[in-house]
């Protein structure tokens, strides 16, 4: 296993945040946290505080973006499982040197100033997997 690996977060697809969070919120008692606008995925978020993890609520902003065509396919749901790693290049070298398909060649802006990659459902047991790097106290001062 690679060293500092962890689920950060779940993805749920969403046409509205804001009727998903009716059952969140209001229903499950979620409370919602960080909401940001990721404009290179065309995609705002609203993640959610669910006990120790997180949950990651996406809806398109555009008929073209990646959130769009998973619900126009697949309908709302799960989008994908993130992981947190400490060093996002080491670990897209490595899946890759171990046949693994990355959906982009370098990392990308996420939200909260992380840095991301999607590891291919193909690669992945049908699973499309996140990786997801934090930027250190140093990079955000």
């Amino acid at each position: 296993m690679l060293e500092g690996l962890v689920i950060d977060h779940v993805g749920i697809a969403v046409k509205s945040i804001e009727k998903a969070l009716l059952l969140w919120n209001d229903g499950l008692g979620a409370k919602t946290g960080h909401r940001e606008l990721v404009e290179s995925q065309k995609v705002t978020v609203a993640f959610l505080e669910t006990g120790e993890g997180k949950t990651e609520l996406l809806e398109p902003t555009e008929a073209d973006s990646p959130i769009a065509k998973f619900i126009a396919k697949k309908g709302e749901g799960i989008h994908h499982i993130a992981y947190r790693t400490p060093h996002l290049e080491d670990t897209m070298a490595r899946l890759k040197k171990n046949g693994a398909r990355l959906i982009y060649d370098t990392p990308q802006p996420g939200s909260h100033g992380t840095q991301i990659n999607f590891v291919h459902p193909g690669s992945a047991g049908g699973v499309l997997i996140e990786l997801v790097e934090y930027p250190t106290r140093e990079e955000l001062s």
